[in-house]
């Protein structure tokens, strides 16, 4: 299985602008640009869509988990944070996820246990060479 996206970028970089297009059109013509990325500019960003792809594969993976250990998950409302630093040149430092679980039946323990599991295991988490931290709560 292959997934992809394309990005164009037009200009230099601090005046140019871009935008990026997924097959599905969720995004479509989506725009982004310096000071989107870099500052609070309209549009999105690489970092911003690297946040929304883990948050959405730890909870899927949080959920699977709860699941199968025969809890029945209301929500899994998960916060990916992407820490950036410059430090002679942009680097990602870390990511930090916040995640909210409502399920009857699910204790605190097990929630530590699983969403760890999901953690550890989850394919974006996996992709990363940055430590990836997590704050798991009951809701």
């Amino acid at each position: 299985m292959k997934r992809h996206a394309s990005a164009v970028w037009n200009g230099t970089l601090k005046e140019g602008k871009g935008s990026i297009t997924t097959p599905s059109t969720v995004l479509n013509k989506t725009q982004y640009s310096f000071t989107s990325r870099f500052e609070e500019g309209i549009g999105t960003n690489p970092e911003e869509l690297v946040a929304a792809a883990h948050a959405g594969c730890f909870s899927m993976a949080l959920s699977a988990r709860i699941a199968n250990a025969g809890i029945t998950p209301d929500s899994v409302d998960t916060k990916a944070t992407v820490d950036m630093k410059n430090d002679g040149g942009w680097s990602i430092t870390g990511i930090h996820l916040e995640t909210v679980v409502k399920a009857n039946g699910l204790t605190n323990e097990k929630l530590q246990e699983l969403a760890e599991d999901a953690r550890a295991k989850c394919i974006i988490s996996r992709l990363f060479s940055v430590p990836v931290t997590m704050e798991a709560k009951l809701g």
